[in-house]
């Protein structure tokens, strides 16, 4: 049994962690069914003003990403930027691969706060293309207010000297355009009409992965799976040694 105890201690650390991974699962599922809630709530309450300049810096993922907002402003029309996007599917049909238009709304007081105004496809991505939609003078935007845009594994860094753009990262794009006081955040506009149709707004999709029960059972599974495996290894390991042990029976021909 002595041969056994370092497997056994093994055993037990390996199962520690498996059980500590799945209840982990399982506290992230908790959080996320959480602010799955949150969010519902949040792009269904009447839009409120945007947070002031002094409050950016608490504007945050869990508090604050798809508010309902609203600010009024007027867009800088000659530093907007196209990020790189790919639609399901647009209200008008239209849908696949174009861009996103990002344009600064500059507030009464100075400051910015870049508006994702919606989606061009792709042949209509220079603003000459689609000059009605350049709108003049005082605007209210409405729409959903969303944290800097993360990059994924294999999305391309963006290019701010080539005006190449694949995440919407309001610090990189106020860098690169010369913009001093702009908000750490963006909105969403909403589905208003703009003239002409483009840029198509309200093509937001809130959704958030959401497979922690998955793999809890994994985690779950796994340490399970370990433990019926270890005492079948011991059980047989203990068997052969009792054989093993085992008097032979007398050979008739001795006597």
């Amino acid at each position: 049994m002595r041969g056994l105890l370092p497997v056994a201690l093994t055993v037990l650390v390996a199962f520690g962690i498996l059980v500590g991974l799945g209840v982990w699962q399982l506290e992230r599922l908790a959080w996320k069914q959480e602010l799955i809630g949150k969010v519902e709530a949040r792009i269904h309450q009447p839009a409120q003003p945007v947070p002031e300049e002094a409050d950016w810096g608490r504007v945050d993922f869990e508090n604050d990403e798809y508010r309902h907002v609203t600010a009024t402003g007027r867009f800088d029309h000659d530093r907007e930027v196209q990020v790189y996007a790919l639609v399901d599917t647009a209200p008008d049909g239209s849908g696949g691969p174009g861009y996103w238009v990002i344009t600064p709304l500059v507030l009464a007081d100075g400051a910015a706060i870049l508006v994702n105004r919606g989606f061009v496809p792709l042949d209509r991505r220079t603003p000459a293309s689609r000059a009605e939609g350049q709108v003049e003078g005082l605007v209210t935007v409405t729409g959903l207010l969303r944290m800097p845009e993360q990059a994924g594994m294999f999305t391309p860094a963006n290019d701010p000297q080539a005006d190449s753009w694949f995440t919407r990262d309001p610090r990189a794009i106020a860098s690169a355009k010369g913009l001093l006081r702009v908000a750490p955040f963006l909105i969403d506009a909403d589905a208003g009409s703009n003239p002409g149709g483009l840029p198509i707004g309200g093509l937001t999709r809130v959704s958030f992965p959401n497979r922690h029960l998955e793999y809890a059972l994994t985690w779950f599974g796994l340490a399970a799976t370990l433990i019926g495996v270890s005492v079948a290894f011991a059980w047989s390991r203990r068997r052969r040694r009792a054989e093993g042990a085992a008097p032979l029976a007398s050979n008739p021909a001795d006597h």
